[in-house]
């Protein structure tokens, strides 16, 4: 009887750096695996998980519903699921896991359940263009990218991605945008060294390649991919922008980011910065203060009520 992990992101590797040992996982579910292991452990489809040797299924993804109600057809009971991402949504479907405490104990259990709620995606937005897991239910981030690109209309240039990942925001920016170049910016392997990051997280942000992020874009002759670390990926790129996604997590690759993008951002433009308000990647907020101190202007900007903690740049 074992305790196994569904995904194999961002959400895995924060559990993992929360307390849980690796050598207490058996395995881990992914709907989409990417590979066959994940931190050395085996990965499985939802329909090779062996219901008897399942003793807790933690639940990592933001996909909340889809979960529940996959895990309903495969006849996993509720008090078997921890969902760590339970937050995005108003309902409490933690309160019928019996087994956590047990297993993980209580003080850890404590670090694990969500606390805080947001608005969960609206129907309206859940349409045939935009599937539901490419939505991660949230909302608000997603929302406003389509507000903006509505006022993009008169604004030049071309739009661009740093901190790609699965591609899910930037498939969302080339659907929105269809007519735009669309530059991709990722080393496609994780960080680099310098920025001393996990091994969790390092295999999380690895779990991706170039091939998968070009399946999924609506408009894949709009799509230029730059791999490798950033600001080399560049490769003498000169260009223009009217809608810059900086997601890269981490101080010294967002600085470098906000150096080359911001000057280059046309008029009327807007830099989504990722992960400003997140408490636990503060070196993106320092990033915005040290380029701010460098120019000697504040940057107007608004900032997001979203999963991310997003700072909207207004050029």
């Amino acid at each position: 009887m074992g305790v196994y992990v569904w995904g194999t992101g961002c959400g895995a590797s924060e559990l993992i750096e929360q307390g849980l040992n690796l050598e207490r996982i058996s395995a881990f579910v992914d709907s989409y695996p990417s590979g066959e292991t994940f931190l050395d452990k085996p990965v499985l489809l939802p329909e090779q998980l062996r219901l008897g040797d399942c003793e807790l299924l933690i639940v990592t993804t933001r996909h909340t519903d889809a979960v529940a109600k996959r895990c309903t057809q495969l006849g996993i009971p509720s008090e078997k699921l921890l969902f760590l991402k339970n937050n995005y949504e108003l309902s409490d479907r933690n309160t019928a896991c019996t087994i956590a405490q047990e297993r993980l104990g209580e003080e850890l259990l404590q670090k694990l359940l969500p606390k805080q709620r947001i608005v969960p995606t609206p129907a309206s937005l859940a349409d045939s263009q935009l599937p539901e897991r490419d939505l991660s239910n949230d909302y608000v981030r997603l929302a406003t990218l389509e507000l903006l690109c509505r006022r993009l209309e008169a604004v030049p240039g071309a739009a661009a991605e740093l901190g790609v990942y699965r591609g899910f925001f930037a498939r969302c920016i080339n659907q929105l945008l269809p007519d735009r170049k669309l530059y991709l910016f990722d080393s496609f392997e994780g960080f680099g060294a310098e920025v001393n990051a996990s091994d969790a997280f390092q295999a999380a942000h690895a779990n991706t390649t170039i091939e998968k992020v070009l399946a999924i874009m609506p408009h894949r002759a709009m799509v230029t991919v730059k791999p490798g670390f950033f600001p080399a990926s560049l490769d003498g790129l000169e260009e223009t922008f009217c809608l810059v996604s900086l997601d890269v997590d981490f101080a010294q690759s967002t600085l470098e980011g906000l150096r080359y993008f911001w000057p280059r951002l046309q008029r009327g433009g807007y830099l989504m910065l990722h992960d400003w308000g997140s408490p636990s990647l503060p070196g993106v907020a320092q990033a915005l203060k040290t380029y701010e101190a460098e120019i000697g202007v504040s940057i107007p900007a608004i900032p997001l009520c979203d999963v991310g903690g997003t700072l909207v740049l207004c050029k």
